[in-house]
């Protein structure tokens, strides 16, 4: 039932639309970008449920809050403790290598606000657990969502994350003036 309801509200009320031409592998980072709003979450939530997908997703810790914290853990949220000092990316990519299936929605940017770097984590959990990044596309201008690419990461860092970068250039954020992909 909740798949049929998710189909319905995305699709065919909000008219939403994709171009998904890679199957989502078993293990894999999503890369999703532009986050320019709290609207891309919900679309994610409505597509993923839609579709089957049990990613799960980081998130500030503040979001996890009696009684949201339940429902967001339920959904496959990941609290983020910013202050703390430890490698999340080492214990991200130590768990997907022994996990049988390991699917993480990760937003690039790292924030709703615009910023001209981009976070290096989402790279590195890939890197580190040899698994591949799928790159998804929330094109609010076109209501599309898109992925017809992924990359492999091989350590190259800067050379990898201007293709990655190239990629998300032309979509539009449900907020333009939010996204950038900074100096390639």
């Amino acid at each position: 039932m909740i798949p049929s309801l998710c189909r319905l509200i995305l699709f065919k009320w909000w008219k939403w639309k994709t171009e998904i031409t890679l199957p989502v592998q078993k293990k894999c980072i999503l890369a999703i970008a532009p986050h320019t709003s709290n609207m891309d979450f919900i679309i994610g939530i409505l597509y993923s449920r839609a579709v089957g997908l049990k990613a799960n997703f980081l998130m500030k810790k503040e979001w996890f809050f009696w009684p949201l914290g339940i429902l967001m853990r339920r959904l496959g949220g990941i609290p983020v403790y910013r202050n703390k000092k430890m490698s999340l990316t080492d214990q991200l990519a130590e768990y997907a290598r022994k996990c049988e299936t390991f699917q993480l929605a990760i937003t690039p940017e790292g924030t709703r606000s615009r910023v001209e770097e981009w976070k290096k984590g989402f790279y590195y959990i890939a890197y580190k657990a040899e698994i591949p990044i799928m790159l998804f596309g929330l094109d609010f201008k076109n209501k599309q969502i898109v992925c017809t690419k992924e990359v492999h990461p091989n350590g190259d860092y800067d050379a990898q994350i201007i293709e990655i970068k190239n990629y998300f250039r032309h979509f539009e954020g449900r907020h333009p003036e939010k996204f950038s992909v900074g100096t390639i």
